[in-house]
Order: C-alpha cells, then structure tokens, then sequence
C-alpha cells in the first residue's frame, strides 16, 4: 500500500497475527506431506514468535498435525554457549515448541554453540550444505531486531552474507541482557544464517509486535534497502510478508499519516490525529492553522469536510482542551479507586501525581501490584539485605542458628552464583521481598496505607526466568478476586505494550479476562483508564484526561519513584536505547506532553500525566487497516 516496498498485513493482537502465521506453516506442512515429501522450515527464537509455536502444538494436539516428515534449521545461537544452559536456543526451542511435537531428533538443525573457535568457519560450511540437501526451507519465521537485524545479520551484513560468525553489536547485547540477567553475561558473538541464506526460503513470515519495533518497522517496509537495515533486504523477496500488531505499524504512513496516501474516511479521531501532526509539523498552534496550511500538505478534503480551517481548529481545540482536569476523580461523588500495577513501581512511575490527588481530593485509593518484580533485584542489593538482617538479629541478641538458614540459603548461593544462573525459591522470596516494602514505602508517601495495598503474586510470573507462562485460570481469579473484594468505581491499568519481556501485556490479558468474567456473572464493568508504563507516552490525539501537574507535585512524584532504592541509579531491564533512571524518563515523559499541550495553543503546565479510556477510540480508516 502506498510506499510500503514489501506485502504488510496488520492485526489488533500479536495473538491474531501469530494464529494466522501458525497456519500458513500448517498449510506449508500437509502440502508438502500430500506430495509425499517433509516440509523445511525455517526457525526463530525469541519472545516474537512464542505464540507462533503455541499454536502449532496446538494444532499438533487438538487436530492430528503430524510433523513427522519435517525438518528444522534455527536462524542462530550465541557463541560460546553450552547448549543446555537456559538461555541457549537449544533449550529455548525444545522447551517451547520440539519437546512437544513429532518432529524426530534427526531433522532437528540448530547452530552450534559449542564448536571450537578453530571449527566454526567448517561447521557454517556444513550447515549451509545441510539446508541445501534438505531442499531448501519452504518458510521461513523471522523477527525483526531494533537495529533491523534478521537473525544476528546486525547492521553493516551484506545481502549475500551466508552463515558465519558475528559480533553481536550493543543495541542486541541490550536487548538480550534480561534473559543473562545483566549485559555483562550476554556473549559477545554469535552464529548465523546470513541475509543471503534467509533470502534462499521460498516463503518467509516476517513478525514484529510493539511500539518499540514501530520505527525499525517503518525503515524496513518503506525506505529503499540498505546494509544499515538488513531487514530491508526483504523487500526483494518475492513472497515476503510481515505480520504486525497495531502498535507495531503505527509508523507506516497509512497509520501515521494516511491522507498523504489518499481518500480518507474522516472521523473524529482522524480529523484530531491530522490536526495535531499539521500543527505540529508547522510549529503553530491549532487557532493559527490557515485553509493555506492545509491545502499545501495534502489536508485539502479535511477542509471540504469540515468546512474551512477556523470550524475544524475550533472543534480540535475545544476536543483537547476538555481533556484537561485537576480532578481525575470527578467532583459529583467520591468513588473507589483501583490502581493495578503491573509491576511494584508502575503506579508511581506513571501516575503518582495523580494518585497523590486523587487521595487529596477524598476518593478511596486502592493499589494492586500484580507480580512480585523479583526479578528486577541485583544480587548484590539481595545480599546486602540479607546481611542487614544477620547483623540485626546480632544486634538484639538472637541466636547465631536463628539466622544460620539465611547464611545457608542465600548468602551462600549468591556469592557462589555463576552468570545466568536462576534463582533458589529463597533468593527469590528475599528479592521480592525487597520489591514489596519498597512499594509499600512509596504508596505510602503517596497518602495510601499498608492496609490500601494488595500484592497478588500472579502465578505467570513466577518461572524463575525473564520469560513467562501464558496467563491461566489462577491469573485471571487472582484479579477477579481483588476486584470482588474492592469493588471499585474506577481502575486504572498499564496499557502499554512496549514492555520488552511481556509483563504489561500478560497483566492487561488477566485484567481484561477478570473484568468480563464478572461482567457475564452481573457485577458491571467499572471505568477502565489507561496509563503508559516507562516506555511510551500515549499519543496527543488519542488522550481522554490530562492531568497537570505543577513543579512541587512533579517533585514529590520523583520522591515516590525514589522509594523503589533497587531500581534507582541503574535498573535491571531499563528497556530499549534508554540508559536514564526510571524517575527521569517519567519526568521528561510529563514534561513534554506538557510541552505538547503548550505548542498546540492550550494552557501552558509544567507537566501532565496522561490517561485513555478503555476501549480506546479508534478511526475508522485505523479499523479498516486491521486484519479481523
């Protein structure tokens, strides 16, 4: 469509988009076994293409998909790495998709992560001669790194490139630090297929879901191919596809800015979304747009719709300036509240000021912190706590055996904890431990009380790896349960689905699951509002409430984010490109959506805390981009 080089297709759930790819392999894999042949696939590891996989062992269960004549080859694996160990491709595909269905031993192909450094250049040969024998994959699953890299073919790989040995280069070494449990304990190389390999596949299924995957995405679809991007390689492909979520499209230009491609269907949502990205293309306030403006940038048909520039400014205008309020609550009652926080400092990363006022203002404020967040706890703050407590009891006299378990159990595991390694149930229970008091301790300076607080402890989470569970009953009851008990007028919820390990998304699949089991039981929906997490900011035109917020209640924000000690200086999982405090990021995140307001004409504030209302509003044009 338009400008986009290579066949895009754009789904509302990564969920939607993985069944849809799940059965174009299917489909690969009976026509191939019809013929009396095995189809080759073309394998991917990763959090992208899990739900892939899900769904083929479901096939595989549910409906006789016999993989049994199939033959695998796995894009890569780091280098040097034992092929047992958690975080190897090895492991990573026989735990998620091999170990549950029929594809023999024999057919498996994974690159070697333990070749000796003399072997590697004869084992890339051979693995190359491999795919060749086996006739070649017939599909091909991909992701898409930030960096544009297919595979570990970073920025820089030529389009010929075979399957050799890489450098991983620093924005993959970051995104891979979560599952080492810190980039210090990410290998420095890897083993690939190349571009040039990849480009051999018959089919290949591109995925990408996420804001964060939106600009790559874009690079990838619609500017011309370069080394740079290796992704864009794909647009010579003759039978390439990528498969997005809505987030990850929303850089396309048919998403973006759709009237620079042609006829729109002009509702209210799109006349906002046009207007602020004139406005803010030409550095003018909305009340200063002329009929000039418009029609010198491809707006003509929003004139003839909307009659002229000074109705449309007017109505945009007054559409935002309503979304500004000091009482996020309302003023007609006082309601109860229902914070859900994904992880123990998401409620105060984004939107302390407006719990703090909601408090002030006389409503029954309530927090729910869905999962314990243990694993964002460096040992050595674990094991600093856990000599705080040996020393305490020494202090008051307790018996040296009453504290010998915590020597035993975690001071002794830590100290002799090697890179990766996972956690003991008791390391995890102190880490998480810490997590609790800390969000305790900035709950409170927020006007709440320990008794204001639940920790659910939502079972998905706790694997002991950066990766989780699919959400199940118990989730989704621990949620019902918390909304029976509170039964509030409104929650608010992360609606962010940038979260680099899933946690936001798991969270909002259990909320939105809890609220319509009660909702089919008669209890009635409760307002849902949607805050962003520390990774993005909603978009102008799509904000339902802004919340401002002056110097002293931005500051007294940024106390609350400083309870949370273990994620202050340097976070575990700070997220893509973004080597600034989590205090930080929410405060420059305030501070220009304030700045946004500010450019467009409205009032100018020093900050403001944005909020969306569940479902989000959606044009019609977006709708009509989406694959139901």
């Amino acid at each position: 469509m338009g400008i986009e080089r290579a066949a895009v297709r754009i789904f509302d759930s990564d969920r939607q988009a993985s069944k849809v790819v799940a059965a174009r392999v299917a489909e690969v894999i009976r026509s191939k076994a019809a013929q009396g042949g095995g189809a080759v696939l073309g394998l991917a590891t990763g959090h992208t293409p899990v739900n892939v996989y899900r769904e083929l062992i479901r096939m595989h269960r549910d409906e006789g998909l016999d993989l049994s004549s199939v033959t695998t080859f796995n894009l890569d694996e780091y280098w040097p790495i034992d092929h047992r160990a958690e975080q190897s491709y090895h492991a990573w595909m026989d735990r998620h998709f091999f170990t549950h269905v029929n594809i023999p031993a024999a057919n498996i192909h994974i690159p070697s992560g333990v070749v000796g450094a003399e072997g590697i250049e004869e084992h890339c040969l051979q693995y190359e001669q491999a795919i060749r024998q086996a006739g070649g994959i017939d599909i091909q699953i991909l992701g898409i790194g930030r960096s544009g890299h297919i595979g570990f073919n970073e920025p820089g790989s030529s389009r010929g490139s075979l399957t050799r040995q890489v450098r991983l280069d620093k924005v993959t070494r970051m995104d891979a630090a979560g599952d080492f449990f810190g980039d210090q304990n990410v290998p420095r190389s890897a083993i690939t297929m190349g571009v040039g390999t990849i480009l051999r596949a018959r089919q290949i299924a591109v995925l990408a879901f996420g804001e964060h995957k939106a600009p790559i995405v874009r690079r990838a679809v619609e500017e011309p191919p370069t080394p740079v991007v290796a992704a864009g390689f794909l647009q010579e492909h003759p039978d390439t596809v990528f498969y997005l979520d809505e987030a990850a499209a929303t850089d396309l230009t048919r998403m973006a800015s759709p009237w620079l491609l042609g006829p729109c269907t002009w509702d209210d949502v799109l006349q906002r979304q046009a207007v602020i990205w004139l406005a803010r293309k030409l550095n003018k306030p909305i009340l200063k747009l002329t009929d000039e403006d418009y029609a010198e940038n491809g707006l003509s048909e929003l004139l003839r719709v909307c009659d002229g520039s000074y109705n449309l400014n007017i109505i945009v205008f007054r559409r935002l300036m309503n979304t500004i309020t000091g009482w996020p609550g309302g003023k007609d009652r006082k309601r109860r509240v229902l914070v859900f926080s994904p992880h123990p400092d998401d409620d105060v990363i984004s939107m302390a000021g407006t719990m703090s006022r909601l408090v002030e203002q006389g409503h029954k404020v309530y927090v729910a912190y869905m999962v314990s967040g243990y694993m964002s706890v460096f040992d050595h703050d674990a094991l600093r706590h856990a000599e705080f407590v040996r020393e305490l009891h020494g202090i008051f006299g307790v018996k040296p055996e009453a504290t010998a378990h915590i020597e035993e159990h975690v001071q002794k595991f830590l100290r002799n904890k090697t890179p990766g390694q996972t956690d003991t149930t008791e390391v995890r229970a102190v880490k998480a431990l810490i997590r609790r008091t800390e969000a305790l301790a900035a709950a409170e300076y927020c006007g709440l009380g320990e008794s204001d607080l639940r920790f659910l402890d939502l079972p998905f989470y706790e694997t002991g790896l950066v990766e989780k569970l699919q959400i199940g009953p118990a989730d989704v009851r621990g949620v019902v349960e918390v909304l029976d008990r509170i039964k509030p007028d409104m929650v608010f919820a992360a609606g962010d689905l940038s979260d680099p390990h899933g946690t936001h998304r798991l969270c909002m699949e259990a909320l939105l699951s809890a609220i319509e089991q009660r909702a089919s039981g008669g209890s009635g929906r409760p307002e849902l509002w949607l805050y962003r997490g520390a990774w993005e900011e909603w978009p102008v035109y799509r904000v339902d409430v802004a919340v401002p917020l002056s110097p002293d209640q931005l500051r007294h924000k940024r106390y609350a984010i400083f309870r949370h000690q273990s994620q202050k200086d340097r976070a575990m999982y700070p997220g893509p490109y973004d080597s600034r405090e989590f205090w930080q990021r929410a405060e420059e995140r305030n501070m220009a959506t304030a700045s946004i307001y500010d450019a467009l004409g409205l009032p100018e504030y020093h900050a403001i805390e944005a909020f969306v209302r569940h479902p989000l509003e959606q044009s019609a044009y977006a709708k009509t981009q989406l694959e139901k």
